[in-house]
């Protein structure tokens, strides 16, 4: 009797232990009242994030209990500043700044995915026809950042046809402005070209008659190159794996949305723009540089270890940095096998 009194007992606290430790699991897998910060700029390279705020599609995928409060940038080092503030647990953002956030901050941040390939444009202001990259030479070209996709691609650009920038004893003077006083700059003749992303391009040629030098395909890797990936908080990837699912999952399904619905798509991103800067794009104008880049989930890993190459050469970061921990697509590609398509590189 005695001991069957102690085998019931046993048996009940075995119960309760397997209970808690179930409960733990459901804890553990499914994330409740978590409020996810997502970054963004009201640039078209970050269409997924713009379409996807506009449309609520992010708020119904995470679910009931969570929040998204959503963070907007206009620079990629800002952004970078506010990830590592534990202010921001997602963001679009471009591959430069990702690279000297990870170096940085020693590996708290990951790339899970890719946003947007292409979408820069080299031009000349008005009255200067160049055919001959050489005669880059002795020039003025602004871009909206040192150390960004389009300044690390100039940079490129520059070392492939034997120039460099007057910084290290070239005969190229490399400026920074941001993208509307660059439009001003090219006008006034101030700089004799630019190199900046869509819709700045689009932008340059139609309003202030800027010759195209090198369209997205002649800027590198004939446009196989990404502008814009996703980042998280490594961190968050760690505590929150099914909310970063989520996010995945609508991240691609937008991507499939913008492309196979574009009218309707840059309604929706031009709506957010308006909403955004007061100031919204010409629908030709946004349907016009739509044509340069290519909206997809493929975060183009071999222009990454690239964009870290030419960001080591050009002295932005100390030395060509080891990205072994830099890319995560475990969950990117978890999404991409359960939809039937194509998983990226590992």
């Amino acid at each position: 009797m005695k001991f069957a009194k102690v085998g019931i007992i046993a048996g009940v606290l075995a119960g309760m232990v397997l209970g808690l430790a179930g409960c733990s699991s459901q804890q553990a897998s499914e994330s409740k009242n978590v409020k996810v910060r997502i970054a963004l700029f009201p640039n078209i390279t970050h269409s997924q994030g713009l379409v996807g705020k506009g449309e609520g599609r992010f708020e119904k995928a995470l679910g009931e209990g969570n929040q998204v409060e959503w963070k907007i940038f206009n620079a990629g080092p800002s952004e970078i500043e506010a990830l590592f503030a534990g202010e921001v647990d997602i963001g679009y953002i471009g591959p430069g700044p990702a690279i000297t956030g990870y170096v940085k901050s020693k590996g708290d941040l990951q790339i899970i995915a890719g946003a947007t390939d292409a979408g820069s444009v080299l031009v000349s202001r008005s009255g200067l026809i160049i055919k001959d990259l050489k005669e880059l030479s002795g020039k003025k070209i602004a871009v909206p950042q040192f150390g960004n996709t389009q300044d690390l691609s100039l940079r490129n650009i520059l070392l492939e046809n034997g120039l460099q920038d007057t910084t290290k004893g070239g005969t190229v003077e490399i400026r920074q402005a941001d993208n509307p006083d660059i439009k001003t700059l090219l006008d006034q003749g101030a700089v004799d070209a630019a190199l900046v992303p869509e819709p700045w391009g689009t932008r340059l040629i139609k309003e202030v008659k800027a010759n195209l030098v090198l369209d997205e395909k002649q800027v590198w890797r004939n446009g196989k190159y990404t502008t814009a990936v996703v980042i998280a908080r490594t961190s968050f990837i760690k505590e929150h794996p099914d909310l970063v699912e989520k996010f995945l999952r609508t991240h691609v399904e937008l991507t499939s949305y913008i492309n196979e619905n574009p009218a309707q798509a840059q309604e929706t991103l031009n709506d957010q723009i308006k909403a955004i800067t007061q100031k919204p794009l010409g629908k030709d104008l946004l349907a016009d540089s739509f044509k340069r880049l290519t909206v997809t989930y493929d975060p183009q890993k071999e222009s990454v270890v690239g964009f870290s190459k030419l960001s080591a050469a050009a002295g932005f970061v100390k030395e060509e940095p080891d990205l072994k921990n830099l890319f995560n697509f475990t969950i990117l590609n978890k999404v991409l096998k359960e939809k039937g398509l194509p998983t990226v590189e590992e």
